[in-house]
């Protein structure tokens, strides 16, 4: 019978790659033929990728699917890339909701590339491409920031405990400061290595200047989004950003008995739904569009931090709105929408 796709499911862990081939035929069934672990390094690599030609159909294209598991499938991503091997990358919650719908007792790691191998042979999957450099640099110099701001917390902490001893320790409020000091400074190097990447790249640049015509979108706040979604490369429309970003809703309801509270998902990319806090609370207070949906929230709800993330996946859609059409933000557009709306219909009448 004719092979139809072929494709290598990935699980990756910090120190081995997990592989299971799999491949579907004409009438669309699906065979898992070879299994085999190898070390997650160059050399393991260079092993799987010519077992891999060893055992799959050189006439047919194999596709490499693999689950964005923190940094450690980036080097195994970046090494298919250089070969010109075609790879998918998968958000883990995609794959854990698609094992659940499998007749899997056991979850392990032979399983879950079984899984996943299946997940790519029956999935339409997007491709993925490498992340432009200058994205990459921003990232890690963003994510550095994000530790740095994180310890500072855990060391104010510390100082405010011992500033309430009751004979408090002089030395050890010096030392504590002088870490304080120290953050601060690594804070203010990063923040100006990211200006100067910014600066260096024309295109960058004026995308960071439309995004920032948002009330409460800063430069720092910019650079994480696109960074974050590599320019948007693979973001075809408002509800995908929302579900990268944890921002959806997932809701739990069957019959009359079970009807669980809406909440955002949370399972999607942290640094995204970070960054859109503090641009929601400016934007709450200075710009009417975000303050009529939040006080909207709050009055049906009560809950203002429901409200709040309404008001940050709003955010996160005006930038990817803006940024797509490379227009400046105008807060009066929905007004004008409206209006314009309203002299139709009466032009109808």
């Amino acid at each position: 019978m004719k092979e139809l796709k072929q494709v290598v499911g990935i699980d990756v862990a910090q120190k081995e790659l997990v592989v299971t081939l799999g491949r579907m035929f004409e009438d669309l069934s699906i065979e898992l033929y070879a299994y085999k672990v190898f070390k997650n390094t160059e050399k393991g690599f260079v092993g799987l990728s010519d077992w891999v030609k060893k055992v799959s159909k050189a006439e047919l294209k194999v596709v490499y699917v693999m689950e964005a598991t923190g940094v450690y499938h980036q080097k195994f991503a970046y090494y298919l890339d250089k070969n010109s091997y075609e790879v998918c990358i998968v958000l883990p919650n995609k794959i854990s909701n698609y094992i659940r719908t499998l007749d899997i007792k056991t979850i392990t790691d032979k399983t879950s590339s079984q899984a996943i191998a299946r997940f790519g042979l029956e999935r339409k999957l997007d491709l993925w491409n490498r992340p432009k450099s200058v994205y990459k640099n921003l990232q890690q110099l963003t994510r550095e920031r994000n530790q740095i701001v994180s310890e500072r917390v855990i060391v104010k902490n510390q100082l405010h405990a011992e500033e309430s001893e009751a004979e408090p320790n002089e030395n050890s409020l010096n030392r504590i400061k002088a870490r304080i000091r120290f953050l601060n400074s690594q804070e203010k190097e990063i923040k100006k290595d990211i200006s100067a990447i910014v600066r260096s790249d024309e295109n960058l640049k004026k995308e960071i200047d439309i995004i920032c015509t948002l009330l409460g979108v800063g430069e720092l706040t910019a650079v994480i989004v696109l960074e974050e979604t590599n320019g948007f490369e693979l973001i075809r429309n408002k509800r995908q950003l929302t579900s990268y970003a944890g921002l959806d809703i997932k809701e739990k309801q069957s019959g009359t008995s079970i009807k669980g509270k809406p909440r955002i998902s949370k399972k999607g990319n942290r640094s995204l739904r970070k960054a859109m806090h503090f641009p929601a609370l400016v934007a709450v207070k200075w710009d009417e569009n975000f303050r009529e949906l939040y006080a909207r929230i709050v009055s049906k709800h009560g809950i203002k931090m429901k409200a709040l993330v309404a008001v940050q996946r709003k955010i996160l859609e005006m930038i990817f709105i803006v940024f797509k059409n490379k227009t400046t933000y105008d807060k009066e557009y929905e007004n004008k929408k409206q209006a314009q709306k309203n002299s139709v219909q009466t032009q109808k009448v």
